[in-house]
């Protein structure tokens, strides 16, 4: 459906479909494109007053008066991103492609450390933290190498246990947004083994309750709430693991307008780490299967962590990580504008609109043998008049191509 909308009132995610005056008066190169940053909506302030967005190409506007909390909270305090201290300046050292075997071997490794970790702690048993630490810093090596392919691997995991497949992909994400804020080698690691760890305290939770559909009980809530405690008391009982990380474990599901629990923390307070723990937590969980909802398109996600900036995240640290991951984040499932569909396997850093793009089904659905790489940003062309262009992001299961047949 199209809709006009002020330009005051867009959101990240949206697909500006017309403008209230001609493309060609405008900078824009392309007639209809994604929203996803601030020079977009920069310039679109300042060559219009109304655009008109196309809902089933993207994602509607969101109400902000729906998600609680007060609209314009007038003067903020200071960002996290202003505690950052020294920058740590990373390089791709290698392709997505000579990577892949070394992080599948890193995430292989990881898992298994992983669920022993797992299987210990549910009949008692301690962390083995030495081997949390290894596993870690495999992982952090190989996003320092190219972020990419864990990413990729990451998001091809999603068919087996729920709580390894979770802690995978939260400790990928939260190296490689650290990687991409530029903190030093040993704050990725910490990120990466708070990442792992901040949710082991649900081995404590029973089953049951973690994974009902229906409603939750407040008795149920309150016991769903209590693996906050659980993992901080079983980081706080492991030896040789930093002695930040129990803390730590406590603040991923502290919000920036103090409605979060255990302790309602708000801005600031809950500091730079929790701050990006809890954004990417909810990320992962929302682009993952859950017992209560489908998983949203990663484009879907990202627009609905935009409107809960400033109320739920600290802002810029929410824009520097739509930034870090792009609207179209590596392991999307995309639909191009021939009709073929695709799995993103790379981002482009300098045009995160056009990333790399496998393509694994032509426009009838039918499997493409050979599969087509497409670098989009070199403008390849479907003809010879039309570039090849990212129509939309699909939810996972909603055409059939399950990527982890060609990454896994």
């Amino acid at each position: 459906m199209k809709k006009e909308v002020s330009v005051e009132e867009l959101q990240f995610g949206v697909y500006v479909y017309a403008l209230d005056r001609p493309w060609t008066e405008t900078p824009f190169m392309f007639q209809g494109f994604v929203l996803n940053n601030d020079q977009q909506l920069s310039v679109l302030k300042q060559y219009c007053k109304k655009v008109t967005i196309d809902t089933e190409k993207g994602p509607d506007l969101v109400d902000r008066k729906l998600l609680g909390g007060p609209i314009d909270t007038g003067p903020k305090p200071p960002s996290v991103l202003t505690t950052i201290q020294g920058r740590t300046k990373y390089e791709e050292l290698t392709s997505v492609d000579a990577e892949l075997p070394r992080a599948r071997e890193a995430q292989t490794k990881t898992e298994v450390v992983l669920k022993d970790m797992l299987d210990t702690v549910k009949i008692g048993g301690a962390i083995d933290a030495p081997r949390v630490k290894e596993a870690v810093s495999s992982m952090t090596d190989s996003v320092v190498r190219n972020p990419d392919a864990m990413l990729l691997l990451a998001k091809m995991k999603e068919k087996g246990e729920r709580n390894l497949d979770r802690a995978v992909g939260v400790s990928i994400y939260m190296i490689t947004f650290g990687r991409f804020l530029q903190l030093p080698r040993e704050q990725l690691d910490l990120l990466g083994m708070l990442g792992l760890l901040q949710d082991v305290g649900k081995m404590r939770v029973p089953e049951e309750v973690l994974n009902k559909k229906g409603p939750l009980s407040n008795v149920e809530r309150s016991l769903c709430k209590s693996h906050i405690e659980h993992s901080m008391a079983i980081l706080r009982e492991t030896t040789g693991l930093p002695a930040d990380l129990p803390g730590l474990a406590g603040l991923h599901h502290e919000r920036y307008d103090g409605s979060g629990y255990p302790k309602r923390l708000k801005g600031a307070e809950i500091g730079l780490f929790g701050v990006i723990a809890g954004l990417v937590d909810c990320f992962d969980a929302l682009t993952h299967p859950r017992p209560y909802a489908e998983a949203l398109a990663p484009s879907n996600a990202l627009s609905m962590i935009y409107t809960w900036r400033d109320v739920q995240f600290d802002g810029p640290l929410v824009e520097q990580f739509i930034q870090c991951i792009g609207i179209f984040p590596v392991g999307s499932i995309v639909e191009l504008n021939s009709g073929e569909m695709g799995i993103v396997i790379a981002q482009n850093l300098a045009r995160r609109l056009q990333p790399r793009v496998m393509v694994v089904l032509d426009a009838k659905g039918n499997p493409k043998k050979p599969q087509l790489i497409l670098d989009l940003a070199k403008d390849p062309k479907m003809n010879p008049d039309t570039p090849y262009r990212i129509k939309r992001t699909l939810e996972r299961g909603s055409v059939p191509i399950d990527p982890a047949e060609f990454f896994l």
